[in-house]
């Protein structure tokens, strides 16, 4: 009876197996499920490198599938936001000639090298030790002819029977310390002018190089030619105006270092109040302003001309201030058509 009543229940088991494998041999999904798992319990078998069987996709593929879904999202969200970056420098810099100067194409850089701070660093250094020597020499050049020259820069005030005192032990040695300062750095500054340029040529572009020879060429001449008329006609205009006010009441006994500290001054102001032209220039070439806006402003020109003049002259008399504010008035709007008609008159090269 035992046996009899385990050989019905073996033979359930049996009939149940059947039945499972057939299942399982009839659907393609579970033979695919089987297949797989046999795969990943066998040797050589991984159940998660990617096996398709029956149309079921493996855990390596959708984690394949969402890191390449993710990527895609962060390049989309970079590409955003450079856009928007992008939209954000146009607004604060907009298509002008600002912008173009500022941010120049490469192709109009042909010289341009990258170099660290440090190599920029000790390129400026060299060309400060080179200009500081080349100023030194020149000075100490000046101070052996330091005698000439002090009489050469008395002579506006010969006719005028001035006579100069030194009233210190040590001023007249002091002044011909100071006459040799300015003297050198005068004969000095085209090395200075030549290492300024070689530093900052390889970071120019083709029409700021076109640019740097009538600048430079121009600039030298209005400073050179300033000094000129502050010797021969603003310094005697001023001298002469004070002799002829204190004549009769006082007797003209100057200072020498006083007398030179104004012929100095009054010299060199006038030579850089001479570079307005040029200042001109350079700003109708980067396109900040037209021609016609400087000459739209004349009238704050003239009140600004004669308030520079005031500034920029030591003397306190009117002559001297009108003497130079109408040369500042005429470089003034000389550089104004200058640039609207030698700047602004350019054709614009359309771009397609």
């Amino acid at each position: 009876m035992a046996a009899m009543g385990v050989l019905p229940a073996a033979g359930s088991i049996s009939m149940c197996g059947a039945m499972a494998r057939g299942a399982f041999c009839g659907s393609p999904n579970l033979r695919g499920m089987a297949t797989m798992v046999a795969g990943g319990r066998g040797g050589g078998g991984n159940l998660g490198l990617g096996m398709r069987k029956g149309g079921l996709v493996s855990f390596g593929e959708r984690r394949v599938v969402r890191r390449r879904v993710q990527s895609e999202e962060k390049q989309a969200e970079e590409r955003e936001s450079e856009e928007i970056v992008g939209e954000k420098e146009e607004q604060i810099f907009p298509e002008n000639g600002l912008s173009n100067w500022l941010y120049p194409p490469e192709e109009e850089l042909p010289d341009d090298k990258e170099m660290t701070i440090f190599d920029h660093l000790e390129e400026l250094r060299d060309r400060l030790l080179i200009s500081v020597v080349a100023v030194g020499i020149a000075i100490c050049g000046c101070f052996v002819f330091a005698k000439d020259l002090i009489v050469l820069l008395e002579k506006p005030v010969y006719s005028l029977g001035v006579r100069f005192l030194a009233l210190s032990p040590g001023e007249y040695f002091f002044t011909t310390l100071k006459v040799s300062g300015y003297c050198g750095l005068l004969l000095g500054s085209p090395v200075i002018l030549y290492e300024i340029i070689a530093f900052v040529v390889p970071g120019l572009t083709r029409s700021e190089k076109k640019l740097l020879g009538p600048v430079v060429l121009g600039s030298s001449f209005l400073f050179y030619a300033g000094l000129a008329f502050s010797y021969a006609i603003l310094t005697p205009a001023a001298l002469n105006f004070f002799v002829s006010y204190a004549e009769g009441v006082v007797e003209s006994l100057w200072s020498i270092d006083q007398y030179f500290e104004f012929v100095l001054v009054l010299m060199f102001s006038t030579g850089l109040s001479f570079q307005v032209p040029v200042i001109q220039l350079l700003l109708g070439q980067t396109g900040l302003v037209s021609g016609d806006q400087m000459l739209s402003v004349w009238r704050y020109v003239v009140v600004g001309a004669v308030i520079a003049a005031a500034v920029l002259t030591p003397s306190t008399d009117p002559l001297t201030q009108c003497l130079l504010a109408g040369p500042l008035i005429g470089l003034y709007m000389g550089g104004a058509f200058g640039v609207k008609f030698l700047i602004n008159s350019r054709p614009v090269e359309l771009e397609d």
